[in-house]
């Protein structure tokens, strides 16, 4: 009997589109229609679906599928309740599995408001149910995917996702085809609207598990990265969407960020779309390669770029000093630091004991006076390192002590018509200060 009502279900379903033009709301036999509607409307608000079933089969086979749109959402309801009864009846099973998709098409086809709504549910579904079928489901998923898009509910591409790459991993599914599943992911939900603070939070979480899924599954491979995206960014190098993508996915696989597709995407990125974020990845790049020039160069793009703001601003700074004090440009180490403590006083201690410790390890020409003078200019700095950060007195006054060591003894000073607390001004490696005389007693 149960397997008779299934095949009246789906005949019923298939009959219903060519007819339902021509019938009014409640079809041919609209007294029957809507009797059957009532008995089982009435049975259902009860909750009791046990004798709400057989008279909502009796107004799903009488009544067109326009009827009421409750007709097809309470439908969908009684069936899951009858595929979990029959849990282990896997042919029956399977049929009213098979009965659930009709109806969720019947719910898109004469139901399109609710569209998007039905698809997400009978997405759900699927991956409820249809797991011994990775492949049909697989194909199910991105169907809906493709229709619904942005508008796709966050878990769904979870669950495409979680399902290609088990096919991946099955052998069944190539990696490109992944790839491209993942792409189509982070990009409609970056372009989904939350409605609220919640619907935000989950989107961000779904990206998150997204990506930590797609990283464990090691599917995205550097050499596959390469392979896929190399001609495609050789085909269309001014292609900002195509740069962006490269640049996420070898972004997070690991590995995959030293190499000329990664570094021209990024630059296809800052040309296209300038930022202070791009410039300094490009610096980062660059600077990975020793490539000291260019490192320079897009760190002061990324500083001069209007939307970052003091502090980070600060931040660049002081890296590009270190940067560049380990390069040996100690003249450009120098005036970064400089500029990184007029932008934000609070890395004043860190930037003073760089410019200190850069003036320490100089090297500078001309007589015993002139090559030891730098020392002064250092603990100058030294001094004003612990006065800015207290955290950093103990190894400022450890400096300081060497230093101290290499002061020129005062007859030597005199030799050199040079006398304690005069002042002196130093010019060393293109740099120059003013400091005060210090001799060992």
């Amino acid at each position: 009997m149960k397997k008779i009502a299934l095949l009246i279900i789906v005949a019923a379903a298939a009959l219903f589109s060519s007819k339902v033009s021509a019938q009014g709301k409640f079809g041919p036999d609209s007294i029957e229609c809507i009797k059957y509607l009532s008995y089982y409307t009435e049975y259902y608000k009860q909750k009791n679906y046990d004798a709400a079933l057989p008279n909502w089969r009796k107004a799903y086979n009488i009544c067109p599928p326009t009827a009421r749109y409750s007709l097809l959402s309470d439908g969908t309801t009684l069936i899951r309740r009858l595929i979990q009864a029959n849990a282990k009846n896997a042919e029956y099973k399977n049929q009213l599995i098979d009965s659930l998709m009709v109806i969720y098409d019947q719910r898109v086809e004469f139901w399109p408001k609710y569209a998007v709504s039905s698809l997400n549910n009978k997405a759900l579904d699927m991956y409820n149910y249809m797991k011994g079928n990775p492949a049909e489901l697989l194909t199910g998923l991105t169907e809906i995917v493709e229709k619904t898009k942005a508008a796709t509910r966050p878990n769904i591409f979870l669950f495409q996702l979680n399902t290609a790459v088990d096919q991946y991993k099955a052998d069944a599914l190539d990696a490109e085809s992944v790839i491209s599943i993942y792409e189509n992911a982070v990009k409609y939900l970056g372009e989904a609207k939350p409605k609220n603070d919640v619907e935000a939070r989950s989107i961000a979480q779904t990206v998150e598990d997204i990506e930590s899924l797609f990283i464990t599954s090691q599917v995205a491979s550097c050499d596959n990265l390469l392979t896929l995206f190399g001609p495609r960014y050789e085909a269309d190098p001014q292609n900002l969407d195509l740069a962006k993508n490269i640049v996420r996915m070898m972004g997070i696989t690991e590995g995959c960020t030293d190499n000329d597709l990664f570094l021209n995407a990024v630059t296809t990125m800052n040309t296209l779309e300038p930022s202070h974020t791009s410039a300094y990845y490009l610096y980062k790049l660059y600077a990975g390669r020793t490539d000291v020039d260019n490192a320079v160069k897009f760190m002061e793009e990324a500083v001069a770029a209007e939307a970052s703001d003091a502090v980070t601003d600060a931040g660049y700074l002081y890296e590009l000093a270190t940067f560049c004090y380990k390069n040996g440009k100690n003249a450009k180490a120098v005036e970064s630091a400089q500029k990184a403590l007029e932008l934000d006083p609070a890395l004043a201690g860190k930037a003073y004991m760089l410019m200190g410790t850069i003036w320490g390890s100089m090297v500078c020409p001309g007589n015993e006076i002139e090559q030891r003078a730098k020392y002064w200019v250092a603990v100058d700095y030294m001094n004003k390192a612990k006065n800015a950060d207290e955290t950093l007195a103990e190894d400022a006054n450890n400096l300081i002590r060497q230093y101290a060591a290499y002061y020129p003894q005062t007859a030597e000073a005199f030799m050199y018509d040079v006398t304690d607390g005069q002042s002196y001004t130093v010019s060393c490696g293109g740099m120059r200060a003013t400091t005060t005389v210090r001799t060992q007693k």
